[in-house]
């Protein structure tokens, strides 16, 4: 109910012209857009992760209305130059994906292409290798196979039935909840493969199916629009890590990309990027570990006082539940990031 009542808000904003009334006041100076998965067709368009896609054709409008609205579109190496330095000529954008889905390769840069428009790509090694699970189209594949999925959720035995679509959609959401927040991190791998077995799924699949391998990653880097970022190792919520293993997380990210590339990441992303993710704690190891800029997930558009935040810089989600113009406006306009923030236009963590 709060995401729709949200979704209705931006839409009113977007299409009843607040949003160009706000956007002087509360705009800001540029905006970093996150996406995920850019693909026309979907194997599961009613699926659980359905919301991480959007069309390459709703990417080439947004892009255009944006570049009609005056937004120059940059690379994450000139946000944090034109955030250093304090000195725009008019609102920038920049791209970012997350998680390196190969149709961002295939789907994604022929629209960018087309536009001369940069993207950042993030890239967890231990996703690419298959060290780590693609955990959340694990997941969506378990409850799809329709059988009874058995798991102890907090201390107690319980069966998910996977029936019907509303069985799935209940078990899928439950079991996402209990892997992010009663599993450990370092637990997660063994505990979803389990519930793999039980129902005959590949847990590996959704990686291959469905990720860039070094090959097309090294493809992608040799692109004069792509920069290639980091984003930990194994896609490891952070702020439920200690400390060390923590940092290691980010520097052995860096390193591994390093040696697959020949060049280090500048820029990083904090998985999940929420509150409970990603914190001031945070901020500190990515600058340590040697990231020039680290990016969230929190709701927000750029404004100059992040020139002493380069390591909390908040995003755009664009995504399938927000996929028209309206709500992008909205987005855009800054009337949104005070909503989501209680007010506050500089958001960090």
């Amino acid at each position: 109910m709060i995401d729709i009542a949200r979704k209705l808000a931006f839409l009113l904003i977007g299409y009843g012209g607040l949003g160009a009334l706000a956007k002087p006041l509360v705009g800001g100076v540029g905006v970093i857009l996150m996406l995920h998965r850019v693909s026309a067709l979907l194997d599961r368009p009613d699926g659980p992760n359905r919301h991480l896609t959007i069309t390459p054709g709703f990417l080439d409008v947004l892009i255009g209305e944006m570049k009609r609205l005056g937004y120059a579109f940059v690379s994450m190496d000139e946000v944090v130059g034109r955030l250093s330095s304090g000195r725009t000529t008019g609102p920038f954008a920049a791209l970012t994906a997350d998680d390196a889905y190969r149709d961002n390769l295939i789907e994604a840069l022929p629209v960018l292409e087309s536009h001369g428009a940069p993207i950042t790509i993030y890239v967890a090694p231990g996703l690419t290798s298959g060290a780590a699970d693609l955990w959340w189209e694990v997941l969506d594949d378990i409850v799809e196979a329709g059988k009874p999925v058995t798991a102890t959720v907090m201390g107690e035995q319980r069966t998910f039935e996977c029936t019907t679509p509303r069985d799935r959609k209940g078990a899928f959401l439950e079991l996402s909840d209990w892997l992010t927040s009663e599993v450990s991190e370092e637990d997660q791998r063994q505990v979803l493969r389990g519930l793999a077995e039980q129902v005959g799924v590949d847990a590996s699949a959704p990686n291959r199916d469905l990720l860039m391998d070094w090959t097309e990653i090294r493809r992608a880097a040799s692109h004069k629009l792509v920069t290639i970022g980091a984003h930990t190792v194994h896609h490891c919520n952070l702020k439920r890590l200690e400390a060390g293993k923590a940092l290691r997380e980010m520097h052995r990210s860096r390193s591994l990309i390093e040696a697959e590339l020949g060049e280090a990441p500048q820029h990083f992303a904090y998985p999940y990027g929420y509150a409970a993710a990603a914190g001031m704690r945070e901020t500190h190891l990515a600058r340590q570990a040697g990231f020039v800029s680290a990016v969230t997930t929190r709701h927000g558009v750029l404004v100059p006082g992040h020139a002493a935040h380069m390591h909390a810089l908040p995003r755009i989600s664009v995504n399938g539940r927000y996929q028209d113009l309206a709500s992008m406006r909205a987005m855009l306009s800054g009337a949104t990031t005070l909503i989501t923030n209680g007010g506050r236009k500089l958001v960090t963590v």
